[in-house]
């Protein structure tokens, strides 16, 4: 894989570099060797064929795969941020997120925000929410969205804590064409708003957001990064 970095910013910045990371399902490898050096603000979009290991890419970068070499470093305001220290950095939507379907949509995200003990919980859910179109859903249950409304779902959990890291794979699925403009505006938004402090990370105000995007068409046989900062 190759990267193509972002221009240098004028404050501090989220980084994320890799050096030779790979992962194997045994016997399969998932992830060939890949190296890469990118910074924010920015969006940086991963492509490749299918089981070209996008997706494991980017659960090794939110600390929930460990990679079976290779090194993946995360860095906050210079910082850098161990694994099992990542998850309040990082907003992962990923197909495989499920739900409380019991619960109502409000409910699913109530819990997560008081689980993450975050400041103005309902501030916090009702604002995911708006964002992802779904605020007039809110008091319906979980097992009542269609698969396009639980994507919008996946999309409103990981913006819940506002991290500095926004990783999406495969945003667009089972998304109407409103929502893929909905997309498109939240990654541009996240690549370029400001942010509340988040402590817990270690990431000041001034550390901007940036977003990896899986599953756009590619021909290499390895998932291809590229880079590009906001206008």
């Amino acid at each position: 894989m190759s990267a193509l970095p972002a221009r240098e910013a004028v404050s501090a910045v989220a980084t994320l570099s890799a050096r030779e990371l790979t992962h194997r399902y045994s016997p399969r490898r998932g992830l060939d060797p890949v190296s890469f050096d990118l910074a924010g603000p920015g969006v940086t979009a991963v492509t490749g064929p299918n089981g070209s290991g996008k997706s494991t890419l980017l659960r090794i970068v939110a600390g929930l795969l460990r990679p079976s070499g290779g090194s993946c470093v995360l860095a906050c305001e210079g910082r850098e941020l161990p694994a099992r220290a990542r998850r309040p950095a990082i907003g992962l939507a990923a197909p495989d997120l499920s739900f409380y379907e019991e619960f109502t949509v409000g409910e699913n995200l109530s819990f997560a925000a008081e689980a993450r003990g975050l400041d103005d919980p309902r501030g916090r859910v009702r604002e995911s929410l708006e964002r992802v179109g779904l605020l007039a859903r809110a008091a319906d249950r979980a097992d009542a969205l269609s698969s396009g409304m639980r994507q919008r779902l996946r999309l409103a959990f990981a913006l819940l804590h506002q991290p500095p890291v926004l990783l999406l794979d495969e945003p667009g699925s089972h998304l109407d064409d409103d929502g893929r403009v909905m997309v498109a505006r939240l990654v541009g938004e996240d690549a370029c708003r400001p942010r509340d402090p988040a402590p817990r990370a270690r990431c000041g105000r001034s550390c901007v957001r940036s977003a990896a995007a899986s599953g756009a068409p590619a021909t290499a046989s390895t998932p291809r990064c590229c880079s590009r900062s906001p206008p």
